[in-house]
């Protein structure tokens, strides 16, 4: 580990140098840095250059550049997606998930009682766990069912925030309710802890969407929110693509709000319900 001498945070990165960074990001995640993206790249890897130990940001580009591999080149894609989120995002998604699809769902799998959830980009644990409460809260009957909810990341450092289930008073302020913090939250310090009960229902893992994607059962549900909006027309193709093919024939798919398939995979539909979509497979014509 080099010691820091000189952070020199005000020496902006080059053309060259930005280049570099954004073709890594999108290589290793499929994000895309549009050219003015600068001030990002700056703001986000200057605070691990100097944990790092590096003079500059300029030394660290130098270092990636020389050394191609190792654990410094994942850190800086980790520290450049974004993670941005809150519990009970998009309030309106999660009524219709509680007042419709939930009841459609148990119609449909009460003779196995089993399903399979899936939150992909699940950054620090907050959406998985805000869908873990409201299942817990509206259908107490699902005690007796087999549940398999996974939540994945790219991020290492992510989910194992999100594992640990800890949030700072910020982040309990920003969405959830006052009845569910009392409930399912106990205080640690400064920070808040959601209780094993709900931990135990989410199986976090590491899964990188533009890569291949390893063995997962069939899904009855799939929330993708808020993650094609970073990502290029391709990418976003060949993951609704792969999408496809995992989720149940019945099953559905949750998008963030600005979110689409029109126009990307012909093989999905929107159902709207109370100003909130999901997307569901189209029946194949016989």
């Amino acid at each position: 580990m080099k010691r820091v001498v000189d952070i020199r945070t005000n020496m902006p990165i080059t053309k060259v140098e930005f280049n570099y960074i954004r073709d890594l990001v999108r290589e290793r995640s499929a994000l895309v840095l549009e050219p003015g993206k600068e001030y990002l790249v700056e703001s986000r890897l200057g605070p691990l250059a100097t944990k790092e130990g590096f003079r500059s940001l300029r030394d660290m580009v130098e270092s990636l550049r020389s050394s191609p591999s190792g654990d410094l080149r994942r850190k800086v894609v980790e520290a450049m997606a974004t993670n941005e989120t809150s519990f009970f995002r998009e309030i309106r998604t999660f009524e219709m998930f509680k007042k419709t699809i939930l009841s459609q769902l148990l119609a449909l799998r009460r003779s196995d009682r089993s399903l399979n959830l899936w939150c992909a980009a699940s950054s620090g644990g907050q959406e998985p766990y805000s869908f873990a409460m409201l299942l817990r809260e509206h259908l107490p009957s699902l005690a007796n069912w087999n549940i398999k909810f996974i939540a994945s990341d790219i991020s290492q450092e992510m989910l194992a925030r999100a594992r640990a289930g800890r949030f700072n008073q910020v982040e309990i302020n920003r969405g959830l309710p006052a009845s569910l913090l009392v409930k399912y939250f106990e205080k640690h310090g400064a920070a808040w802890q959601i209780s094993q009960e709900i931990r135990r229902m989410v199986e976090f893992r590491e899964i990188n969407l533009i890569q291949s994607w390893p063995l997962l059962p069939v899904m009855d549900v799939i929330f993708m929110r808020n993650v094609m909006i970073y990502l290029d027309l391709d990418m976003k193709k060949s993951i609704l693509q792969k999408t496809s093919r995992l989720l149940s024939p019945d099953g559905y798919l949750l998008l963030g709000g600005s979110e689409t398939t029109t126009n990307l995979d012909d093989a999905f539909e929107p159902v709207s319900v109370d100003g909130a979509t999901y997307f569901r497979l189209k029946k194949k014509v016989a």
